[in-house]
């Protein structure tokens, strides 16, 4: 009779595959689950509120006497300081992780690449969102319509998201890098503060001295908030739209790999 030898076991158990959408929804989870229970939608909430309140009420009598229509007018400016703060946010998060040393955690773990950014992602998108609702909300209290159909709203809330979410990559690589999320946050805010302050988001270009108008006319926040501004009046055309989309596909091109690379690093 023959006798067929059988392999021998090695006795070594083979490794589960991590799977990366339960990776990720464990750790999106991890951030939206406290984010919603706690604290942190309220103040998504209420920064556009006090956006709206600090911006609308100083300056409604003045810009009335010139004839504008202050509540659309302020609108844009009103949704980008509020996706301005959420970048802010997701920078103080991965700083946050890297002092908590959860992202080194993650690092020895069997976690599919680029994981916990994509947690972070989701995480920051749904606080966009909940931003721009409120920030919605606060413009329709104070006058602001959308004038020009459904297409163009849905624009503006696209264009709003699609800035927001290239901030937030931005500022989500300087919080991973710095590991500090006091320094992190100071280091944002201003840029944020100038930038928006000598735009033409609160006072259109001719309030402005003539020695500093073509800076403002031709810096990022004032492109976005003319853009915004013609998609609920006048209607937005190309020679408008182009110079913000292009401010937009050339921070995506320096952020998405710079926070890829920022997420994935060794230390």
């Amino acid at each position: 009779m023959t006798v067929t030898a059988q392999p021998a076991k090695s006795g070594v158990h083979e490794q589960p595959r991590p799977s990366g959408w339960q990776q990720w929804w464990v750790l999106s989870a991890r951030i939206i689950v406290p984010m919603m229970t706690g604290t942190e939608w309220f103040m998504a909430v209420l920064s556009p509120v006090i956006f709206t309140i600090g911006f609308y009420l100083p300056l409604k009598y003045v810009m009335s006497i010139q004839g504008i229509d202050y509540g659309q007018f302020l609108m844009p400016i009103i949704v980008l300081q509020s996706m301005a703060f959420t970048a802010i946010s997701a920078s103080f998060r991965a700083a946050r992780d890297g002092v908590a040393g959860i992202t080194r955690r993650f690092n020895t773990m069997p976690i599919v690449a680029g994981i916990p950014l994509a947690a972070r992602t989701t995480a920051t998108c749904l606080r966009l969102l909940i931003s721009l609702g409120a920030a919605l909300a606060c413009g329709y209290a104070i006058g602001f319509r959308f004038e020009l159909g459904a297409a163009q709203s849905w624009l503006f809330c696209v264009f709003s998201v699609a800035i927001g979410m290239t901030l937030s990559l931005g500022a989500d690589a300087i919080g991973t890098i710095s590991e500090s999320p006091e320094m992190t946050s100071q280091a944002l805010m201003l840029p944020q503060l100038i930038l928006g302050m000598l735009s033409s988001g609160f006072v259109p270009i001719t309030g402005f001295p003539e020695w500093i108008q073509p800076f403002v006319r031709n810096q990022p926040i004032s492109l976005f908030a003319t853009a915004m501004r013609d998609m609920t009046s006048t209607g937005i055309t190309w020679p408008v739209l182009a110079p913000a989309l292009y401010w937009i596909i050339g921070l995506t091109v320096v952020f998405v790999p710079l926070s890829i690379w920022a997420s994935l690093r060794r230390k």
